[in-house]
């Protein structure tokens, strides 16, 4: 009984896992305006309207040193 319950959330965790992975889009910043940003993307096809994407600035931080 345990192997099947062991199978059964393997498997289940294996389909989720596959569902929630996410798209990567390179995208170029057009413009700010206030709370909105303009975006131009390379493949957009991935996206379509009211997905949430989570944007990291391309800039690094210096690292300093002794």
């Amino acid at each position: 009984m345990k192997k099947l319950v062991t199978v059964a959330m393997v498997v289940a965790f294996a389909l989720s896992a596959g569902t929630a992975l996410a798209a990567k889009v390179k995208c170029t910043v057009d413009g700010v305006e206030g709370d909105k940003v303009t975006m131009t993307c390379k493949d957009a096809s991935k996206m379509k309207k009211g997905d949430k994407v989570s944007v990291k600035s391309g800039k690094k931080k210096a690292v300093e040193g002794c």
